[in-house]
């Protein structure tokens, strides 16, 4: 199932049920005054996150939701039944906005629920008209429509540590060697078109789809890529130590993530790693370390070939995200 991040649906509230009008029934006399109920009120749409960052996909097919529609009112003055509510479960995550209202809603967190749109008023029934000059009104209203709106969701990723770079910068790879993660990989570019993530030792890692120059303008996929790094508390900077430049890497992906949205990403965490340390001399990987940490001494080297490597950086990205937390 492909990886679905931003979905628009149709979403509508119930109708409240209509008034009605009815009559008590007396012996010996027939009509002894109004009974008719109210309408019962719509359902409401509510919203709900849950620990699945797959589920976008599975409404692709299904983009209208509707509560129910509140029923009529009754004999003997009894209210309608109300509408049966509809709640859409939603990934962790997720912003989801009301494109008639421009009204925003985040779910942060595993059961947040909030309601977005609300079900329709129940009518009036003709016991509700009574009154010292009207004793046997034949009036009622009908049930008031329930609000609706398109529902533009995005979902933003929640994750500790985001991992970007450019394509092939090996950030898959790095993933599943410090989680165990089975991510897909290649030795080619694009080979991660959606996000994954992996856990280290209870700390989420997210492997960022490769930027490209202009990614926070929208070339390619980056704004929609970028946007996952945007709740992260730390930014995995991966660069491959078999590119020509390392530090011009760095620069490219750098200025995309500082022009993102207005600059939101500029000031976030960051560590450098310099992926396939065991594709140069001893010699020439620490000549990069020396020269990137000139201008960021967070730096460090590693191989996923390498056991010893991976561990080091397992320890460094726990003391920097046990930080963060404490």
């Amino acid at each position: 199932m492909a990886f679905v991040d931003e979905l628009i649906i149709l979403a509508r509230a119930g109708a409240g049920g209509d008034g009605v009008v009815r009559w008590l029934h007396e012996k010996g006399k027939e009509y002894s005054g109004p009974a008719g109920g109210n309408g019962g009120a719509g359902g409401n749409v509510y919203i709900e996150g849950v620990r699945d960052i797959n589920l976008l996909a599975r409404y692709r097919g299904e983009k209208k939701f509707e509560a129910g529609s509140g029923n009529a009112g009754e004999n003997n003055n009894r209210t309608g039944a109300g509408g049966r509510d509809m709640t859409i479960n939603l990934p962790i995550g997720s912003v989801v906005t009301n494109r008639e209202t421009g009204e925003v809603h985040e779910l942060m967190h595993e059961g947040d629920r909030k309601l977005i749109l609300k079900g329709g008023r129940g009518g009036a029934g003709n016991a509700a008209f009574k009154s010292s000059v009207n004793r046997s009104p034949e009036e009622s209203l009908p049930g008031l429509p329930g609000e609706e709106a398109q529902l533009h969701i995005e979902l933003r990723l929640i994750a500790d540590a985001g991992l970007i770079g450019l394509p092939n910068a090996g950030k898959s790879s790095l993933l599943n060697a410090l989680t165990g993660a089975s991510a897909k990989v290649g030795s080619y570019a694009f080979t991660t078109l959606d996000p994954n993530l992996g856990m280290l030792y209870g700390y989420v890692l997210a492997d960022i789809p490769g930027l490209i120059e202009g990614a926070s303008g929208g070339k390619g996929l980056g704004s929609k890529f970028l946007r996952h790094i945007a709740r992260t508390k730390l930014l995995v900077h991966c660069i491959s130590l078999e590119s020509p430049d390392p530090f011009v890497d760095y620069q490219i992906v750098r200025k995309e993530v500082d022009q993102f949205e207005g600059g939101v990403l500029k000031d976030k965490p960051e560590i450098i790693i310099l992926t396939k340390s065991d594709m140069k001399s001893p010699e020439e990987v620490e000549e990069t370390l020396a020269h990137i940490r000139k201008n960021q001494p967070d730096v460090y080297a590693v191989s996923v070939l390498d056991d010893a490597s991976v561990e080091a950086l397992r320890k460094i990205l726990v003391e920097q995200l046990s930080a963060d937390r404490a």
